[in-house]
């Protein structure tokens, strides 16, 4: 049975395809907030049975619309369309139940709730601890208010508002309609569900539902609607002759304003749903990096975020140190309580230099040279703490190694246990230094010497770049494996290179220091057989110990991966790989359901299977999944952008596939880009068309 999934701000929530909260699947079904799962059981009933499903679908990424029908065969059937939205922190559901029948109809349709108020991390049986206890659900009115009192000495309340009359049936937590419906006529029941949050001595008992006035289903659902279309229309907008590609652009487009979350500095990006709908480091930082070609500014709720929760002291419970940048943040009730380290987490080793990354590639993208100053300490703090933390070992590179007891043995992207292997089998040893961690310094380095310089500090811009370049040169010296003409995954704790072929050293082709003599090897070996899969590049190659197609990160696909070797490709000059990688993953594009990149899926090629073989367990939408398509969109055009230097060029290269493409809106600086590409078919040759350009800087095209 297939979960549907939606989201708005703190809220999301989960059903079955029925749009029922089944308490009995493993399913996690359920209304969330703050890590806590105010709704645990939902079900909707006809005449005291499950209705049949007809349809359910999330057309609109906000909206969650489920047909199902009470029928008696050659007779007729009652009809109702359930429809679910998240809106201002307030659960509206809408139930139009319609007679078709020829005669008239008694209905009898009843609702039963709950509320169990898990922890996220209980719920996904990923960690268990001391937990509060439900107190009796209170009743006033049309309400009822299930509640809960944590060990963290708040009080949880899920109210349930309802309109009609229908008998209310205390003892079950239940909800009985009766309808008496003539041929053809329509009834509608509407519900509301809001989820509270409250202090232990602040809690008064029951109450009123909301504080302030209730928009009715109707006003909530155009407020949502009309936030979405301000979304769409303040992005940059794209249509090409490939409806396929339109499909996915607009979804992406979607998910990606559904996945917003502001938690106190600006908006940005959970990671995925259902399990990651929260901010993390690494995640959040990506997907603001894809998103630049949508809109700059979407980048600056991210470097803000991130840059509040930044290490203030060393704290091995979290693997906090000073200056380093947060994996993940929790709210739940075992992370109020100290009885899990996630308040935030900070066991990822490259969410420090991404977050420098990001802010390079932020102010290359709009010029806005003051998010330096007002970042200036957090800036500082992280680079002190990667050259601390260089410091360590021999060779200076950035390791890591598990230190909190509840943390990860992995720290980089590739974070399952089994993701770092040798060519023997053995595990890697720690402190483990990751390849394309290296690469991330060496070009946020080369670009905040670049801004420094800009900024006439040129004392520490030689710094930087002289640093970065000393790097490089030991990343050459330490990861290349002459005989694979390629760089291993990572050194281990001997310093060491674990001799596996994957995907991690085509993050380095951001890198500048491997345009001239690496970039094509690279693109080489990652667009062979053993790591192309027909649909993407693979995640360690068919060929390396350790390779599994259904492994989570031994030989899996993973869009995200992907759209940071394509935007390496850009910077590389590597055009005919992004061009080949742009199709592969088109083609996967069109067998995901709802033109919707999931997290990751099997790495088989085509020539194993005929069709692309989905991942059993993957979170859909992923941030950073959806916004690949924006990378995929910045290949096609060839498009870098560089305000510190007033460039702007094209390399535009359409896959055959599309043969048109049309971009409207795309912001750079403080003005905008609309381009018209055209693919000649005979010489297979990509044309570009400036239509319009405010952005005061001319525009570079290359053929």
């Amino acid at each position: 049975m297939s979960n549907k999934v939606i989201m708005e701000g703190a809220l999301f929530y989960v059903t079955d395809s029925y749009g029922n909260v089944d308490p009995k699947l493993e399913a996690g079904h359920g209304l969330y907030m703050k890590d806590t799962r105010f709704l645990s059981h939902y079900e909707l009933r006809i005449n005291d049975q499950l209705p049949e499903l007809l349809e359910s679908s999330v057309s609109e990424s906000y909206l969650l619309t489920t047909m199902l029908k009470h029928e008696v065969k050659d007779v007729g059937a009652v009809e109702i369309k359930r429809s679910s939205f998240l809106h201002d922190n307030v659960m509206h559901e809408q139930l139009l139940v319609t007679n078709y029948f020829l005669s008239p109809q008694q209905v009898k349709l009843t609702l039963q709730f709950d509320g169990d108020f898990q922890d996220m991390f209980i719920v996904r049986r990923y960690r268990t601890g001391e937990v509060g206890q439900r107190m009796d659900t209170t009743y006033n009115g049309k309400m009822m208010q299930l509640q809960y009192v944590g060990k963290d000495e708040q009080i949880r309340k899920t109210s349930i508002h309802w309109d009609g009359s229908p008998e209310v049936r205390q003892s079950e937590q239940l909800l009985q309609y009766t309808l008496d419906l003539a041929p053809g006529e329509q009834q509608t029941i509407q519900l509301v569900i809001k989820p509270q949050l409250t202090p232990l001595n602040a809690n008064a008992g029951a109450e009123t539902l909301l504080d302030g006035e209730l928009l009715s289903y109707n006003e909530a659902l155009q407020s949502l609607t009309s936030s979405y279309d301000q979304w769409l229309t303040s992005n940059t907008r794209v249509m090409s002759a490939n409806s396929l590609f339109n499909t996915l652009y607009d979804r992406s487009l979607q998910d990606l304003r559904m996945l917003q979350r502001d938690i106190g500095y600006g908006a940005t990006t959970v990671a995925g749903l259902p399990w990651f709908a929260t901010v993390f480091g690494r995640d959040s930082i990506i997907t603001s990096i894809f998103m630049l070609p949508l809109h700059p500014s979407h980048a600056l709720g991210t470097l803000r975020t991130l840059a509040a929760y930044q290490g203030k002291a060393d704290n091995p419970w979290r693997d906090e140190e000073f200056g380093k940048i947060m994996h993940e943040i929790r709210f739940g009730e075992l992370v109020q309580t100290g009885q899990s380290p996630f308040s935030p987490y900070y066991g990822g080793v490259d969410s420090t230099p991404l977050f420098l990354v990001l802010l390079v590639e932020y102010v290359r993208w709009s010029g806005d040279l003051a998010i330096v100053d007002e970042l200036k300490d957090s800036i500082d703090a992280a680079l002190s703490w990667i050259d601390t933390r260089c410091q360590r070992n021999a060779a200076g590179f950035l390791t890591y190694q598990q230190e909190a007891e509840q943390g990860f043995p992995n720290q980089g992207w590739k974070d399952s246990a089994n993701s770092i292997v040798n060519e023997n089998g053995d595990l890697a040893t720690a402190p483990i230094a990751l390849v394309e961690v290296q690469g991330y310094i060496s070009y946020a380095k080369q670009g905040l010497a670049e801004i420094f310089a800009k900024l006439n500090q040129a004392e520490r811009s030689q710094l930087l770049k002289q640093q970065a370049e000393q790097l490089e040169e030991r990343i050459v010296e330490n990861f290349w494996m002459e005989d694979e003409q390629f760089f291993s995954i990572a050194l281990d704790g001997e310093l060491k290179p674990v001799r596996s072929v994957t995907s991690n050293a085509g993050h380095l082709l951001m890198a500048s220091f491997v345009k001239n003599q690496y970039a094509e090897k690279i693109g080489n070996r990652l667009l062979s057989e053993d790591m192309f899969s027909g649909y993407g590049i693979r995640t360690m190659s068919n060929q390396s110990t350790g390779y599994y197609p259904m492994s989570y990160h031994n030989g899996s696909i993973w869009p995200h991966d992907n759209g940071m070797i394509l935007l390496g490709c850009l910077r590389s000059g590597l055009q005919k790989e992004a061009r080949h990688i742009v199709s592969g993953l088109l083609r996967a594009a069109a067998e995901v359901p709802d033109q919707r990149f999931p997290e990751l899926f099997c790495g088989y090629s085509k020539q194993e299977y005929d069709r692309l073989v989905r991942y059993p367990t993957t979170c859909s939408p992923q941030a950073w999944s959806a916004a690949t398509t924006f990378v995929m969109l910045q290949a096609m055009l060839g498009l870098q952008v560089n305000m510190l230097q007033g460039e702007v060029s094209l390399a535009p290269a359409l896959p055959l596939d599309i043969q048109e493409l049309n971009i409207v809106g795309l912001t750079i600086g403080k003005g905008t880009l609309d381009i018209y590409l055209y693919i000649d078919q005979e010489t297979d040759t990509t044309s570009a068309t400036i239509l319009s350009n405010t952005t005061g800087l001319d525009v570079v095209v290359h053929s």
